[in-house]
């Protein structure tokens, strides 16, 4: 008498990163990428021409240009990023490719990782267009050096990815996720010390603004703005950073969900 066995699954690790599973799934958005030449030119060249107008707006005040431009090359593409990852993520899940992909022996942390390494080198080709951009053909005056200036750039466009991707676990459209541009970028835009300096603002708005990490952005880049040296300030802001992109996608591959409901 035969018998039957219950089939059985795979269950979805959900343990440390599997390297293998976290390049394959970077390799796939990669490809993927490769065929939406609209998405890459947004990512890529957005910031260049938004710094390209904006010094041609401050053209009789290039003082203005140097005062704000750093800072502006570091939100340029943290914005250009969290628009595009927080779109594509969402567009994975409600074609049911999340499900399918997590079906598999994929976790959730393999799969915001291999996300963030795919955007993340679109994020270091971005961000070396842009900081050329500035610094070699626009004039940007920056008295540090323009490596240190790459690297925020490099780190902001990376919270930019880990924002939007977390953001995408809680739209249910395309159109939700840009609506999530004025609640989770404009506050911190508005915070961030670009229009004043954040200790003349009122005390309470202070406080908040020393709570976003977008705040340390503009300050890393005000840092390489002013000193010809690495200080130990600019390597407290790039930390802060570096360390709020790690915490947001941490909190966005244990947020991620399979399909919208």
């Amino acid at each position: 008498m035969s018998t039957t066995h219950p089939a059985t699954t795979t269950p979805t690790p959900t343990g440390a990163l599997n390297l293998s599973r976290t390049t394959a799934t970077a390799a796939r958005v990669l490809r993927q990428l490769r065929h939406d030449p609209r998405t890459i030119a947004l990512m890529l060249l957005i910031p260049c021409l938004m710094l390209l107008l904006l010094r041609y707006v401050f053209d009789g005040s290039p003082r203005t240009f140097d005062n704000i431009g750093a800072s502006l090359l570091g939100i340029f593409p943290l914005i250009t990023m969290f628009l595009v990852t927080s779109i594509a993520t969402l567009r994975e899940r409600t074609s049911g490719t999340l499900e399918r992909l997590l079906a598999m022996p994929l976790g959730k942390g393999d799969l915001i990782a291999g996300y963030a390494l795919a955007f993340g080198a679109l994020a270091i080709v971005q961000s070396a267009l842009a900081t050329g951009l500035a610094v070699w053909f626009l004039g940007l005056d920056v008295t540090g050096s323009p490596w240190l200036l790459l690297l925020v750039a490099l780190l902001d466009a990376l919270l930019g990815t880990a924002l939007g991707l977390f953001v995408s676990a809680f739209a249910a459209s395309e159109f939700q996720a840009v609506q999530f541009m004025p609640a989770v970028i404009f506050p911190q835009l508005l915070l961030c010390g670009l229009f004043t300096a954040r200790e003349n603002m009122h005390p309470v708005l202070e406080a908040v603004s020393d709570a976003l990490p977008m705040s340390y952005a503009v300050d890393g880049m005000n840092e390489v703005l002013r000193h010809t040296d690495m200080t130990a300030a600019f390597v407290r802001d790039a930390l802060i950073v570096a360390g709020c992109a790690l915490l947001v996608l941490g909190l966005g591959a244990a947020t991620l969900r399979r399909r919208t409901a």
